[in-house]
């Protein structure tokens, strides 16, 4: 088991086994994921939705956008306990948030935190801003995934193939498709595979099916293309632009998969995408391989994440939000 970095305001001393136990005497729950969510976020909401209903303890799991589940996450179990936005209970006994590094992440559910007589936040972002009452963070897992995995262990829950379902795909996404690892991540993997789920059929559905619609998409914000090779001190930067013209017929997913191909580029150290999202604002989507640190480029610039894969908001014209990056990196 990881090491756990729990903290709360009303008492340092809380552990995995105190998260526990507010899920366990909780009256009622809300699960939040993030905006736009992937497969960890959502799979991991998923899941702790259907250990809670099990219990039989009313629980709700809701996102505040898109205003659906995405098409390649409509097969994970437990859809049936996505609420809609506006539906979710202004007060409730527990609100857990999974996978959100900051409140702000949550948009606009993020005001349903001060309607929850105690909130709980698991998660494993190193740059989380710890917003809840309680919170649960492993910065060394591979995966939100993998935290859930723990706590469903220590709680007595039974993973069983719905609940692995959820897991891997949380799993399976947050590691490129086991690419980025750690000691323990097989291990995870081949317990949650021997529940008899189809790992390649998950996989395959999470990561490379996508619409006709991609391809023209990919043609057009390739071509925006550039390389920077005195940025990040001369270890290079790459980026690429996504308008809103190029992509206002696809989902979020089709989207974000753009910065899996752009960070492939051998002569950069650093590769960034920017999803113009309205006038003058884009949301950032950074990656490196080796060398720097995009968790603390993302904070200097109002977001965060990991060390090697993170984001923010940007504001302005292309010039401007690609020279604050340049002047971010160094």
């Amino acid at each position: 088991m990881s090491d756990y970095e729990v903290s709360t305001v009303h008492d340092s001393a809380v552990d995995l086994d105190g998260a526990v136990a507010l899920l366990s005497t909780a009256q009622t729950v809300t699960v939040l994921c993030h905006v736009q969510p992937d497969a960890d976020t959502l799979g991991s909401g998923l899941a702790l939705g259907l250990a809670l209903e099990r219990r039989g303890i009313p629980v709700q799991v809701a996102f505040a956008a898109p205003d659906e589940v995405p098409l390649s996450m409509r097969g994970l179990p437990g859809t049936h306990l996505v609420t809609a936005a506006d539906a979710v209970r202004d007060e409730v006994d527990l609100l857990v948030a999974v996978d959100c590094g900051t409140a702000g992440r949550l948009g606009e559910l993020r005001t349903r935190l001060g309607g929850a007589r105690t909130s709980l936040v698991i998660d494993h972002h190193r740059s989380n801003t710890r917003f809840g009452t309680h919170n649960l963070i492993d910065a060394d897992a591979e995966a939100t995934a993998a935290v859930l995995a723990d706590i469903f262990d220590a709680w007595g829950v039974e993973i069983d193939a719905d609940i692995a379902h959820c897991l891997f795909a949380g799993l399976a996404t947050d590691t490129g498709s086991f690419r980025w690892v750690r000691a323990g991540t097989h291990t995870l993997a081949e317990r949650l595979l021997a529940t008899g789920i189809d790992g390649a059929n998950i996989t395959r559905t999470l990561l490379d099916t996508h619409p006709f619609g991609w391809l023209p998409m990919l043609s057009s914000v390739l071509a925006s293309a550039t390389l920077v090779p005195e940025a990040a001190s001369n270890s290079g930067l790459v980026y690429a632009l996504v308008r809103r013209t190029d992509s206002a017929h696809l989902g979020a997913e089709e989207i974000e998969s753009v910065i899996d191909i752009v960070r492939t580029t051998v002569e950069a150290e650093v590769a960034a995408v920017f999803k113009e999202v309205g006038p003058q604002e884009w949301t950032v989507s950074l990656r490196s391989k080796r060398d720097v640190d995009v968790s603390l480029v993302a904070t200097t610039l109002g977001g965060g994440g990991h060390r090697f894969a993170s984001g923010y908001t940007a504001h302005g014209d292309s010039e401007e939000i690609v020279a604050a990056l340049c002047a971010a990196l160094g």
